[in-house]
């Protein structure tokens, strides 16, 4: 398949995958708008392999989990040095990383995040939540960086990308406590649980509803600080990617503060942002891009020099 076939096939995958994130890759420019999709396509695809879906719905039990994601390991290895896999969503991959120099590690940092979940992995404390919602999310954000023009060199902007997937994912998080839940995971780091009194085999005890509000509300403050971070390093940004990049803070912002605010309706319908705020923060977000308002350190921010 050649480059132009990648791009549509990306273009359809995001599309139908994240509406949140379509609608905030239109605002880049073309050829970092095409390599964003590419990109996507790829994590997408990883995502829906690990864990038996298609485009984020509908998980099931994947039969061989272990030789699943040796099999994704390798057609990304193979993808990255320029080999054409006959998978359409890693060749997207193999495409983007050989246009803008994605370091290898960063891919397989994300593909970690997977082996975790394959061996049924649980965080004890905050640190490892994060340490996870960096391999799953923290690490496509810094992907997206170098999309966007930033050198992999740039460690202080690259932190804060990451800073911005960790957002996204502590409010992915929240949002599916329950469905994780019903599939027997639970990420909710088990020092919080130990604090509330809650069962880690039965978090969803409707008896104990109300010690599990606060923690989801935990979540939801936790990508609060992160999604703040993020906006800082926005301003390195060339316009039409910082105007992106704080377009997508929001709206996927608004979906963490939808569920504090929901005070545990989140535990039992799935959480959304109307057409219209979204496109409202498509609005707001030129200005701030235009504004490019710079902000402080990290001070007290979870940092990826902590992965090991």
């Amino acid at each position: 398949m050649n480059r132009k076939n990648l791009v549509l096939q990306a273009r359809k995958s995001i599309e139908r995958g994240s509406k949140s994130f379509s609608r905030a890759s239109k605002l880049f420019s073309k050829p970092t708008r095409e390599r964003a999709w590419l990109l996507y396509s790829w994590c997408r695809a990883c995502d829906d392999l690990a864990d038996g879906q298609d485009h984020g719905h509908g998980m099931s039990t994947v039969a061989n989990p272990e030789k699943t994601i040796a099999a994704m390991r390798m057609m990304t290895r193979r993808a990255h040095g320029g080999e054409k896999t006959g998978n359409p969503p890693f060749d997207a991959f193999g495409v983007v990383a050989q246009e803008c120099s994605i370091p290898l590690p960063f891919a397989n940092d994300m593909i970690d995040g997977f082996a975790l979940d394959a061996r049924g992995w649980r965080p004890d404390n905050e640190d490892d939540l994060l340490q996870y919602c960096y391999h799953v999310a923290g690490a496509v954000g810094c992907m997206m960086a170098i999309v966007m023009g930033v050198s992999p060199r740039d460690q202080e902007v690259l932190d804060r990308a990451c800073d911005l997937g960790l957002a996204f994912q502590l409010a992915n998080i929240a949002r599916d406590v329950a469905e994780d839940a019903a599939a027997g995971r639970c990420y909710l780091p088990n020092a919080w649980l130990k604090e509330a009194r809650l069962d880690p085999e039965n978090i969803m005890a409707q008896d104990r509803r109300d010690a599990l509000i606060p923690l989801v509300n935990r979540l939801c403050d936790l990508a609060g600080a992160y999604e703040e971070s993020a906006r800082v390093g926005a301003a390195n940004l060339p316009f039409r990617s910082r105007w992106a990049v704080l377009a997508a803070a929001g709206i996927y912002g608004d979906i963490g503060r939808a569920i504090k605010s929901s005070n545990g309706a989140s535990l039992d319908q799935r959480i959304y942002t109307s057409k219209g705020k979204k496109l409202g923060w498509i609005v707001k977000a030129f200005g701030q891009a235009l504004l490019n308002t710079r902000g402080g350190d990290r001070q007290g921010l979870w940092t990826r020099a902590r992965t090991t």
